[in-house]
């Protein structure tokens, strides 16, 4: 058989819980509850397709062009979404990531992105992914290896599992009270709105359908503890829920309907961002990394029956 297309595989259990985390990209291939998927998975000799479960950074989501200016300092990435113009989800998510820690319910990978053409900056990401009582635990920490300031923003490309089945019969709660409004054709943010009583406000729990979302959300509600929760109760009684800490005030969800017929609806893309689209365009809650700070970054997954 050949070698996974995403690299080594890094598997961790605790209880009845039991996550796969792959190198390539640095994500998570599956995670799953006693055999109950939490998070959709994908085949282990499936090359990840739609970043599916990959971490995203120095920037989620879409920069127009691919083009922005920093302290002064015009810089160009490539068009990693040529149909569209722009540079999509980062650069390490065909990169290889390196396992620093690997212990039974647990393991810490990382990266270094040393200075390209369009991100002339030394960051180095580790992501520690940590099973335990809340289920799925993700943290994201950036340092800036460098001598001046750096762009930074994180995100990561999950989709919540219906189970058997597509999201249509599922029941969605979303805690976004605002959307950030896009144009068709580039996908870029053109303004917000808020979201009561519209088509995308699930705030409070309703059936999802055959609703189609390839939208970013934010003004998200909050716990006491500061946690947004979003939660997709399946036919089965089972319900999945992804929640982002402080740290990510936005979310993109996405109902996968551009995806290859196989998976076209059988996930929820629900994807914790720092900043929103465009965000190096624009500054919006763009971090500005100064040399030899670290930025953090939690969210996690869980089965409730």
């Amino acid at each position: 058989m050949p070698p996974p297309p995403s690299g080594a595989q890094f598997e961790i259990a605790a209880g009845n819980l039991r996550a796969t985390i792959v190198e390539v990209g640095g994500g998570v291939r599956e995670f799953s509850d006693g055999g109950r998927p939490v998070l959709e998975p994908y085949g282990v000799q499936d090359m990840c397709d739609g970043a599916h479960g990959a971490v995203l950074v120095p920037w989620p989501n879409r920069l127009a062009d691919g083009r922005y200016s920093f302290e002064g300092t015009e810089h160009q990435l490539a068009l990693t979404e040529p149909g569209k113009g722009n540079a999509i989800h980062g650069l390490a998510r065909w990169r290889a990531w390196r396992a620093l820690e690997h212990e039974p319910d647990r393991v810490l990978l990382a990266i270094r992105l040393h200075p390209e053409p369009g991100y002339p900056f030394d960051l180095e990401v580790s992501v520690e992914y940590r099973l335990g009582p809340d289920g799925l635990t993700v943290t994201t920490e950036a340092r800036n290896l460098g001598d001046g300031p750096c762009p930074y923003g994180t995100g990561q490309h999950p989709y919540l599992s219906p189970g058997e089945g597509t999201v249509d019969d599922c029941t969605l709660e979303v805690p976004a009270r605002t959307l950030i409004t896009t144009d068709p054709d580039r996908q870029l943010p053109t303004g917000r709105e808020p979201l009561a009583g519209g088509p995308l406000d699930f705030l409070e729990a309703r059936v999802l359908g055959s609703l189609q979302i390839d939208s970013p959300f934010s003004e998200l509600r909050r716990d006491s503890g500061g946690r947004a929760t979003t939660r997709l109760s399946a036919p089965d009684g089972a319900t999945v829920e992804l929640w982002v800490d402080e740290a990510y005030p936005y979310l993109e969800l996405f109902t996968g309907d551009t995806l290859a017929p196989s998976r076209r609806r059988h996930g929820l893309g629900v994807e914790p961002m720092t900043c929103p689209p465009n965000a190096f365009r624009s500054g919006e809650d763009l971090v500005r990394l100064e040399p030899g700070t670290t930025h953090r970054a939690v969210w996690g997954a869980a089965l409730h029956r």
